[in-house]
């Protein structure tokens, strides 16, 4: 059985799409699909049903899946023994977050890391969804909530808070907002309802019950960007709407959410150098801009 092979069937298992396995792995799709047809030739088993949801396991393919991590937990055991002996300051670091805190919190601080370790390599995977730890679709995730189950590693990284805003141009010409109450008869701009990828994002209803977005996206930072055009106003996290010149939070007293941000770590990479160096900037990163995060600085 070809390694190369399975490494791939890992991919369209975890991701259930030729596409993601492609961008994943830096192969085009049709190679995959060839691969993984020679790989089913080779086990006599057919391992996905193409649906139109994606590429889902059989239960042949389950059983692979099983034997396949087993075999991929060992590999980096070898890897992990390696790279501690040696402490091997290079290689790459996939890092997956939220588009808020990657965008906004990582990459404008991440040149401090960089400039430490020209000879490792970033991936940051900044979107509306998180990779998997579990699956190995990513070394180190920084999540909204702690993963209940897989063997991880995990940590609280760091608090935040959100808060509502708006432009004083919208506050000028919107009905009065002295209370949330008042907001059931302004334009908020907030999630897509059907594409919130976590509960942590249903904080509308914890304002008011009866509060929907009139205006949509699936983006924090296009709902950041349209707030500040004045089309309405919205919720933001505070390291958002507070650096956002042009806007002004409102009823800071009476909107004022917490959320945290997990650290998530595969435990079979602890030990391994380029990935220690990484959470250890990320925590001491997260702890300066604490300030920040909570809306007090």
């Amino acid at each position: 059985m070809n390694w190369d092979d399975l490494r791939l069937f890992l991919a369209v298992a975890r991701t259930e799409r030729l596409s993601a396995a492609a961008a994943m792995t830096r192969l085009d799709a049709t190679t995959i699909s060839r691969r993984i047809k020679r790989l089913e030739q080779a086990l006599e088993q057919r391992l996905f049903e193409h649906t139109p949801a994606g590429h889902v396991l059989t239960d042949h393919g389950t059983r692979l899946l099983e034997q396949a991590e087993r075999m991929e937990a060992a590999a980096l055991g070898v890897q992990r023994s390696g790279s501690a002996a040696g402490a091997q300051m290079a290689g790459t670091i996939r890092l997956s977050a939220s588009e808020g805190f990657g965008s906004r919190v990582i990459a404008p601080h991440l040149r401090s890391f960089t400039a430490d370790h020209p000879r490792i390599e970033i991936d940051l995977v900044a979107s509306s969804g998180f990779l998997n730890p579990s699956r190995r679709e990513a070394d180190i995730a920084v999540m909204l909530a702690r993963p209940k189950t897989g063997p991880l590693i995990t940590r609280k990284l760091t608090d935040y808070h959100l808060g509502l805003y708006a432009t004083p141009a919208y506050l000028e010409g919107a009905p009065p907002l002295k209370a949330k109450g008042d907001l059931l008869r302004h334009v908020l701009v907030g999630y897509v309802p059907d594409q919130i990828y976590a509960p942590e994002l249903r904080y509308l209803a914890e304002v008011d019950a009866r509060l929907e977005p009139a205006i949509r996206s699936s983006s924090i930072n296009a709902q950041a960007e349209i707030i500040a055009s004045g089309a309405g106003c919205g919720i933001l996290p505070c390291f958002i709407g507070d650096a956002m010149p042009g806007l002004v939070r409102v009823l800071p007293e009476a909107v004022d959410i917490q959320r945290s941000f997990w650290l998530v770590v595969p435990r079979d990479l602890r030990g391994i150098a380029r990935i220690d160096q990484f959470v250890g900037w990320l925590v001491a990163t997260s702890e300066r801009l604490r300030p920040v995060m909570l809306g007090v600085g």
